[in-house]
């Protein structure tokens, strides 16, 4: 009897420490991990800057946060934002000059990095209602629309920065040609970059395999680039219409890539920058598992993920980010740089930060807080 009573202590206080390594923050706790994080970035980081990809990831974050929390502080950091960019991406009135291919001037309107910047004012308008801040980002959109390309993704992150604006024009205007073409791009993006067996992402049409490997001879998927993918198909379905005809398509997508993403963390929590072959980049990466954390919390909160499955990985991820990507000073770091591939050697440590990757993990804190408000 006295061993059974040992046994059964053994076992409760196993289960004891297993609980209390994934236990669940408070959501107090949880709003402080954001106004620390989005506080030092605003103190240290001027809102006056370019409207490129990587100042706009930022702000699809910062947003989210103003949508959860109604601060004026962090609102007006994004409309400063906006009126610094006059409401636009890239700056070019001359139509027969518009590009799409890899650029940074003011002719490459029609490239998504350029475009991301639309959420961010759509979301403004919506606190505030005026038609200035998205006529940029419909004629833009409406102009590309009108042409007979269907190749504007043509890499994992345009999926990201392109997708949402489309769904959230649609929710504004009312326009279903969003959809038709949102799903037009979205099929050809599928056709050069998505492995049907993996269910992920390549970057883009140069890391297919065979043609390219990881350093052991894998296949090369690289966090980020299916983080903004996994991330982008979460913001899609959330602006999507339920009777929209494909949804049942970028469902079944994004909970393929659930899948895949469960099976490829790492124990600590953090997803390495080459997902399938943890030693061709190893170590921790936060953007990439921010995304993912971002994404697996929002499809458990929505119904799409089963809570028994997803919410352990998900709270490994977040424990990563709260614990060790965020410094004490509010810092986030672990953020890979900018680049498009998963480098081996290349130094990713505790000052590693970023707008984008800051952007990131206030998405996934506050899908952390949506979970816990439940």
């Amino acid at each position: 009897m006295k061993m059974k009573s040992y046994l059964s202590f053994l076992m409760l206080l196993f289960v004891a420490l297993v609980s209390n390594a994934q236990k669940l923050p408070s959501k107090k706790e949880v709003l402080n991990i954001i106004d620390k994080a989005n506080t030092y970035w605003q103190a240290n980081n001027k809102p006056q800057v370019r409207s490129f990809w990587d100042n706009a990831a930022y702000h699809t974050g910062n947003m989210e946060v103003v949508a959860l929390t109604k601060n004026e502080t962090y609102r007006k950091y994004s409309e400063d934002w906006a009126i610094h960019n006059q409401w636009m991406g890239a700056k070019s009135t001359d139509r027969s000059v518009w590009k799409y291919k890899y650029g940074e001037t003011d002719e490459h309107v029609l490239f998504g990095d350029w475009q991301i910047c639309f959420q961010t004012y759509i979301d403004l308008y919506h606190l505030k209602p005026e038609p200035y801040k998205i006529a940029r980002a419909k004629e833009v959109m409406e102009y590309e629309m009108s042409t007979p390309q269907n190749d504007y993704w043509w890499w994992a992150d345009g999926l990201y920065m392109v997708m949402p604006v489309m769904t959230k024009l649609y929710k504004t205007t009312g326009n279903t040609l969003y959809l038709d073409k949102l799903y037009e791009y979205f099929t050809y993006a599928n056709s050069i970059m998505y492995d049907a067996e993996a269910k992920l992402y390549y970057r883009d049409a140069k890391y297919v395999y065979p043609q390219h490997k990881s350093t052991n001879g894998k296949k090369d998927f690289w966090a980020r680039g299916d983080g903004w993918v996994f991330a982008g198909l979460a913001k899609v379905l959330k602006d999507l219409p339920k009777s929209d005809k494909h949804r049942s398509e970028y469902l079944a997508k994004y909970k393929g890539m659930a899948d895949a993403i469960l099976k490829s963390q790492q124990q600590e929590g953090y997803w390495t920058r080459s997902m399938l072959d943890a030693e061709h980049a190893p170590g921790r990466e936060t953007s990439g598992t921010a995304f993912f954390t971002y994404g697996l919390l929002w499809g458990i909160n929505n119904g799409y993920l089963d809570k028994k499955t997803y919410l352990p990985a998900a709270l490994k991820g977040w424990n990563y980010l709260t614990k060790t990507a965020l410094q004490d000073n509010g810092k986030i770091g672990y953020v890979q740089p900018i680049g498009e591939k998963a480098i081996p050697g290349q130094i990713v440590d505790a000052n590693s930060t970023a707008n984008f990757g800051v952007g990131a993990f206030l998405l996934a804190n506050c899908e952390m807080y949506r979970y816990l408000k439940k």
